[in-house]
Order: C-alpha cells, then sequence, then structure tokens
C-alpha cells in the first residue's frame, strides 16, 4: 500500500536561560538559525516574538520524522543560546508575560483588527499535515475525523499554567486559541464544493483576511495537498508529537477508506464536539473525555485506546502499531507535558524552575 507522507510544525516559546522570562528576541534567533542553515531555513517567525516555529519535510517513516523533530529543536536551542536564550516546547508561558506583536504587516493587522484577542495569543500549537490525494479526499477525511480531534487535544495536552496561575485545565493554550472568530470543531462538510464554498464565505464576510486564518481543528491545508490537524499543543516530549502524527496519519487512512467503501460520516452535533473539546482541554489523560461513539464520559486511558483500536488497521499496514501502542503505554504512564509542568512545580515551588526544566528537555 502507498503509505501517506506526514509533515510537523511545531511552535516554540523563547525564553531566557536562567530566569525562564519569555524574551522578544525571534529576530536574532531567526538571523542565527538563517546563517547556520545549509540551504533555506526550516524556522519562521510567529505572531509574538516570544517565538519561532520549525516544519518538518514530508516523511513516510515516522522514525525519519522523530529524528528531524529532534534536530530542529537542537538547532533551535543552539540558535537561541547564541543570542542569550533558550527554547522551550510550551504552549503557554507558565511565567507572567507582556507579549510583543511581531513587525510582519500581517500581525500587525491581526493586531489592529483583533485586539486583545490577537495581543494575548502568546501560544504555541503543533500542526500535524497528512497527504491526500485531492480535496475531495480531504473533506471525506474532514468530515469523518471530527469526533476523535479532542483525543488528540488531549494527548497532547501542555499548557496548564497562564500569567503565572494554574488555570485548571491541561490545555489552556486551546481555550485562548479558540477566541478566534473561525476557530474550532465544524460541521460536515459532504463534499470539496462545500468545504470552499464556506471558507469563501467566511472570507467574504471581512472578518477574516484570507484563508489563511481558516483555524478549524482541522482543515484543508491552503498551501499543501494535505489535511491538516491543528488542535494540538505542542508537546514537551517528541516522542509525543510523533504519537500525535501517527495517530493522524492513521485517522486520515481509516476515514479515506471508510469513505471509498462507502461509509457514512457521524453526523455528530457542533455543540457537542463543542463540549468534547473543552473537556479534553479541561482535564487532559487525567480524568475523563467524550466518547467519540458512546457521547458519554469515560476515562481519559480508554477513550486514547478506542482511539487505537479505531486506527489499528492502517496502523498495521503502515507498520506503526507497535511503536504507537508502546507509545501511548509511555505516555500513561509518564503523563502528558500538562503534568510534568504540575509535578516539575510541585517539586521545587517554583515556576521559573518548571520553564528552566522544560527547556532543557526540549534541547535534549
Amino acid at each position: 500500500m502507498k503509505v501517506r507522507t506526514v509533515g510537523v510544525e511545531e511552535e516554540l516559546l523563547l525564553v531566557d536561560a536562567g530566569s525562564g522570562d519569555p524574551r522578544a528576541l525571534s529576530t536574532a534567533v531567526l538571523a542565527l538559525a538563517e546563517r547556520r542553515a545549509e540551504g533555506d531555513s526550516v524556522f519562521e517567525s510567529e505572531l509574538h516574538d516570544q517565538q519561532l516555529e520549525f516544519a518538518t519535510e514530508p516523511r513516510s517513516a515516522m522514525g525519519d520524522l522523530a529524528q528531524e523533530i529532534r534536530r530542529w529543536r537542537a538547532e533551535a536551542a543552539h540558535s537561541a543560546a547564541e543570542a542569550g536564550a533558550a527554547v522551550a516546547a510550551l504552549a503557554t508561558s507558565p511565567l507572567p508575560v507582556s507579549p510583543a506583536i511581531g513587525e510582519d504587516e500581517r500581525y500587525r493587522w491581526l493586531a489592529q483588527r483583533f485586539g486583545l484577542t490577537a495581543q494575548e495569543q502568546l501560544t504555541c500549537g503543533c500542526h500535524v499535515h497528512v497527504s491526500v490525494d485531492s480535496d475531495e479526499e480531504g473533506v471525506a477525511v474532514l468530515d469523518r475525523v471530527r469526533p476523535w480531534l479532542p483525543v488528540l487535544l488531549a494527548l497532547s495536552a501542555n499548557s496548564p499554567f497562564w500569567q503565572g496561575q494554574d488555570t485548571s485545565y491541561a490545555s489552556y493554550r486551546s481555550r485562548v486559541w479558540g477566541r478566534w472568530p473561525s476557530a474550532g470543531p465544524v460541521e460536515l462538510f459532504g463534499s470539496a464544493d462545500r468545504y470552499h464554498q464556506q471558507v469563501e464565505e467566511l472570507i467574504g464576510t471581512g472578518v477574516l483576511r484570507d484563508k489563511g486564518m481558516i483555524y478549524f481543528d482541522a482543515r484543508l491545508s491552503h498551501r499543501y495537498p494535505t489535511v491538516e490537524f491543528r488542535v494540538a499543543d505542542v508537546c514537551l516530549d517528541p516522542a509525543d508529537t510523533v504519537l500525535l502524527a501517527t495517530l493522524a496519519r492513521g485517522l486520515v487512512e481509516t476515514a479515506a477508506r471508510d469513505w471509498r467503501s462507502g461509509g457514512p460520516a457521524d453526523p455528530v452535533a457542533v455543540g457537542v464536539l463543542r463540549m468534547a473539546d473543552w473537556q479534553a482541554a479541561r482535564s487532559g489523560m487525567e480524568g475523563r473525555l467524550i466518547h467519540p461513539r458512546t457521547r458519554r464520559p469515560e476515562p481519559a486511558a480508554d477513550v486514547a485506546h478506542a482511539l487505537l483500536d479505531h486506527v489499528r488497521e492502517a496502523l498495521e499496514d503502515s507498520g506503526d502499531l507497535a511503536s504507537a501502542q508502546a507509545a501511548l503505554r509511555t505516555l500513561l504512564e509518564r503523563g502528558t507535558g500538562a503534568r510534568i509542568q504540575r509535578d516539575l512545580l510541585a517539586q521545587s515551588d517554583s515556576l521559573r524552575t518548571v520553564v528552566t526544566e522544560c527547556a532543557a528537555r526540549t534541547r535534549g
């Protein structure tokens, strides 16, 4: 069988190596990374100067993807160190911060248009791109993966702190991100024509600038022939990023097969999906999640295993089942980034220590 390619985009937080405070140094770090690059740099600026992003190449083998993620994290850490900073794979800053909007004209437009919503968006996500053969297949996938996206959010949860406080959420990033008018779950589209029609209608309202602002939990990429999963926090441990990518590819392949065989998409209501999103953000993998099939709260580990069972055939065919099972077992035993951050705080009683320890783990 043809194995779909997967690419990952990770956003990283720039912090002071000693204090853990976010540092608005993206311009300097990007310049240093550009100088070190062999060819084009994989690093880009983001909305705020306290963060940067990298993107991997499309990969067929998860081992190659894992190696590349670790490489670019290490490269980001090296360039940040040259600028007197560090990078941390944290989806929000545990310490208080006054975010600085970047100088890019697009970022300035967002700041003017959306005010405090844009100002407060110092959040770091993980986007997973999975190849599809056509927009029609891609939209069929989007229609069928909807109920499972909150599980990916729970598995990636890595943002319990906000402005120096414990939010009581595992993924507070997702709550902040949800303030954008186009963010979150969506209804069934049914066809590529209907998907593109809705995108054009949303842009036509004048609220959004362009297709880049279609912030659905999963969407057709406007740049690549992929389905782009946008629901996840950036993961503290790169092994969790690889698990996320493995499950995303499994979801795409499973959904595409179901579509080709004539299986209908689950018509679960957007309101129920919003409840499931909220529950995943609140508890992560520590409590209960809304089961995609029963719509009832069940232990998070059981729901994660239900996802693994759902994509089992696709993972067997791609050779990823055993590694995914092992990665999920490890994640459940050690906890998500949210649990690790809280454990570090309990041990040190210092959010600064949380940040610097997470930066050390990001560096590898």
